[in-house]
């Protein structure tokens, strides 16, 4: 059963605000990023990118029958806000805490979830730019962007990413996932 408390949702809504605000500086610029409909596709973009990712850690987890909660670095929060006023992005807003004895293949399918679902994420975004429309084509180019960055950022085989856990577990999978994940960006840019 898929359990969650209310310190766990209170983190997720602060970390997806914060996170939100950060891309929308870094990606449209300090003046932009003032326009509500910008903040707006942020919020959509980007939060669909970090919840999902995050829920795809948890109820992995879960299923293997850790307990599993999201808790937020108010540190790097503020840090990751503070840093896009550069126009760069350094987004490492917390994690999800597992507490329970795994395997390192477990932890690596814990690890691994996030940024697939990023790079589904990053696919659903890049066909929904064939729809008509102004707000639904930047809806689509952000979101691919966000999450195909996301997909990439988290696996860093380093320190916490997800991409250490998955070396750990399987280095064949990290580098055919990075291959994946840095192609889906360097398609949408070609094409």
């Amino acid at each position: 059963m898929i359990s969650t408390s209310k310190t766990e949702i209170k983190h997720l809504i602060l970390g997806w605000i914060a996170i939100s605000v950060a891309f929308n500086i870094a990606i449209n610029g300090i003046s932009s990023a003032l326009n509500p409909l910008y903040f707006f596709v942020s919020l959509i973009t980007v939060g669909f990118g970090f919840i999902l990712h995050e829920l795809g850690h948890k109820f992995v987890a879960q299923g293997y029958g850790a307990a599993a909660e999201f808790r937020a670095d108010f540190k790097m929060l503020l840090f990751a806000v503070a840093i896009s006023f550069t126009g760069l992005l350094f987004a490492a807003p917390g994690g999800v805490i597992i507490l329970k004895h795994l395997s390192p293949e477990k932890h690596g399918k814990i690890a691994l979830s996030g940024p697939l679902i990023n790079m589904m994420l990053a696919i659903l975004f890049y066909f929904m730019y064939s729809f008509p429309g102004d707000i639904i084509h930047l809806i689509a180019r952000q979101g691919f962007l966000i999450n195909a960055w996301l997909a990439v950022f988290n696996l860093i085989p380093f320190g916490p990413f997800d991409g250490a856990k998955v070396s750990n577990w399987s280095k064949p999978v990290l580098w055919i996932s990075l291959f994946v994940a840095a192609g889906l960006l360097m398609f949408f840019y070609t094409s």
